[in-house]
């Protein structure tokens, strides 16, 4: 198998080739905890659990690593005005991500290093750049400086000469002025003792600029040169540019191997921001009602990762009917896998090594989802038919089960739905039970009784000729 990546730097779709034969460094730009994360920022972590997803299940080892940046102007300034340290103001935030990845069913990383904890490697980081020149210090604070980098700009792509003065991110242009160039960005920004974010540094007290934070983490956790770092395409310029320029300028060899970023999430035709006020948290839909699985799927299929993707409520509840036509099937393979004499035509194995191949070829271009799930819905379709027919078997059932079971390595929604806790409660179990017993006996009155009891309780039936299929009405 070969997996093929849209790589920023190069701005193509190429082989992937990891540096290390059978694994794969990867490294992941992580939340920034002033606030919850809303569920533009979800999309990009779901992009990121996909790729990751995808390359284990072409037998890669993953060492996947995502920051939390637990210190930026943002969070010092509200925790200030909490009067909370930063640990105290951050923690429910930290907490409140984690529980959202696991509704999401997004794989844990290997690590989520916090950059309050790794000033000592931010700080050797920044003493290298200083001795060779690619940093200066000015009042106790430390700038890179961009001139020293003439590759500067090779990521995104961007004509950079003419920066103006704070385009760097994250930079208060009238406390930090002492720059040689309005376009060098802080490494290290002075600060004093006592202040709520103030380590001690060779430079006097002060703490790391936002940018610093990554490139120490990544290097200390995945080594000087690693394959893969991802991030929304927003990161691209300045944060990744950035990167780029202090690793290379203190190592001397290439930071990253392949760029992977994620598209925005659009609502009315403008990117889902805090700053906007038009964002949506994962909490607040599941309180709406809506299934962590449904928003999984949608983030997930609704558009190729690198385009954009318009979002909208009322795209969940049709999210939520594909989530269930799809355990509905795998539930009916599931029921068939145990039948008996039963005419196998052997059209549905043909379907699902069809579909299996169409879904593996489009992941393997790009990670090209929604393609992928088109081939996994005409599966559906087809075994529905050949189901209803009669003509479907245990062989048959085993073989579609088995494609969606590869498909659902990547999606996480399928089995999940199938077998949870609330697929059908204790006492809509013995009802269908009963009806099913008053059927067999030809007891139609009973049987249509029950049929309307399930009715009131919210679960419609379908009796077909290999049995009674049931959906949530």
């Amino acid at each position: 198998m070969t997996q093929r990546l849209y790589n920023s730097m190069s701005e193509r779709v190429e082989e992937f080739v990891p540096l290390a034969p059978g694994k794969a460094g990867m490294y992941t730009c992580g939340p920034t905890v002033h606030d919850r994360a809303q569920i533009g920022n979800l999309r990009t972590f779901l992009a990121e659990d996909l790729l990751r997803r995808q390359l284990e299940h072409q037998g890669l080892v993953v060492t996947q690593v995502m920051n939390i940046t637990d210190v930026d102007d943002k969070i010092i300034k509200k925790a200030s005005e909490a009067g909370r340290s930063l640990e105290e103001y951050t923690a429910p935030f930290i907490a409140a991500f984690f529980r959202d990845l696991e509704l999401l069913a997004v794989e844990p990383a290997a690590s989520y290093p916090r950059a309050t904890k790794f000033i000592p490697q931010m700080l050797t980081l920044v003493s290298r750049l200083v001795e060779r020149g690619s940093a200066y210090v000015r009042d106790g604070s430390v700038y890179f400086r961009i001139s020293s980098f003439p590759a500067y700009g090779k990521l995104s792509h961007l004509d950079t000469a003419g920066l103006r003065s704070g385009a760097s991110g994250r930079v208060d242009e009238d406390e930090y002025e002492a720059k040689e160039q309005v376009r060098d960005f802080a490494l290290w920004k002075a600060g004093r003792k006592g202040d709520l974010a103030a380590w001690p540094s060779p430079y006097g007290w002060g703490r790391p600029g936002w940018h610093l934070e990554c490139s120490a983490m990544s290097m200390d956790q995945l080594g000087e040169t690693f394959d893969i770092h991802c991030g929304g395409v927003d990161n691209k310029f300045p944060h990744h540019e950035n990167e780029i320029a202090q690793s290379e300028a203190a190592t001397g060899v290439q930071f990253v191997r392949y760029w992977v970023h994620a598209e925005h999430l659009l609502v009315g035709g403008v990117k889902m921001a805090k700053s906007l006020g038009n964002f949506v948290t994962l909490e607040t839909l599941v309180e709406r009602g809506h299934d962590p699985m449904a928003v999984r799927f949608l983030l997930l299929t609704g558009a190729h990762y690198r385009h954009k993707l318009q979002f909208q409520e009322e795209l969940l509840q049709a999210a939520e009917q594909d989530v269930s036509r799809l355990a509905a099937f795998w539930r009916r393979c599931l029921e068939l896998r145990s039948g008996d004499g039963v005419h196998e035509t052997g059209e549905l194995g043909v379907a699902a090594e069809r579909s299996a191949r169409r879904f593996e070829e489009a992941m393997e271009d790009d990670l090209s989802l929604p393609d992928a799930v088109a081939a996994t819905f005409e599966l559906v379709r087809e075994g529905n038919r050949l189901m209803d027919a009669g003509n479907v078997g245990p062989e048959g059932a085993e073989a579609a089960l088995s494609a969606l079971r590869s498909a659902d390595t990547r999606l996480a929604v399928m089995e999940r739905r199938a077998l949870r806790a609330d697929a059908l409660s204790t006492e809509e179990r013995a009802l269908l039970e009963q009806r099913e017993q008053a059927r067999r006996e030809r007891d139609f009155a009973l049987s249509d009784r029950l049929r309307d009891q399930l009715l009131e309780l919210g679960i419609q039936l379908e009796d077909t000729k290999t049995g009674t299929r049931w959906r949530r009405a």
